[in-house]
């Protein structure tokens, strides 16, 4: 069943299936905090710049964020920043080293916690079963 799909029959390690999504918010301004946040993931984020950019104070920013993604701001950040790490794992040759640093994470360890945290792979692992 699993060839019919198009899937590998079995993932290394406890492999986490990589199903992310992001609801829809209703919260406008939420919506362009979160364009901007994904306009800016490689560069150091934090919940106070990224509410000064949203112009809140970073309690009403946890609160909307929250209510609008059902997560935290950082949380949300950080996982947008292993899905574009996934990516760039998956569709190009960069080392980890270049990636984490496009992605926001500043080194490669922090890329590899991040990444193994949820995916419970490693981003090499990762590249050699996924990349095409």
């Amino acid at each position: 069943m699993a060839r019919f799909l198009v899937s590998p029959p079995h993932r290394e390690g406890g492999q986490a299936q990589f199903i992310e999504s992001v609801p829809p918010s209703r919260d406008s301004d939420i919506t362009a905090v979160i364009t901007w946040i994904l306009q800016h993931l490689d560069e150091p984020l934090t919940l106070e710049s990224v509410g000064r950019h949203s112009h809140m104070s970073t309690r009403t920013l946890r609160r909307r964020f929250r209510a609008a993604t059902g997560t935290s701001v950082m949380n949300w950040v950080a996982g947008q920043r292993v899905a574009r790490a996934r990516v760039l794992l998956e569709t190009t040759r960069l080392g980890v080293d270049d990636i984490a640093h496009r992605c926001g994470f500043g080194s490669a360890e922090s890329l590899r916690v991040h990444f193994t945290a949820r995916t419970r792979s490693s981003p090499s692992r990762y590249r050699r079963t996924f990349a095409g």
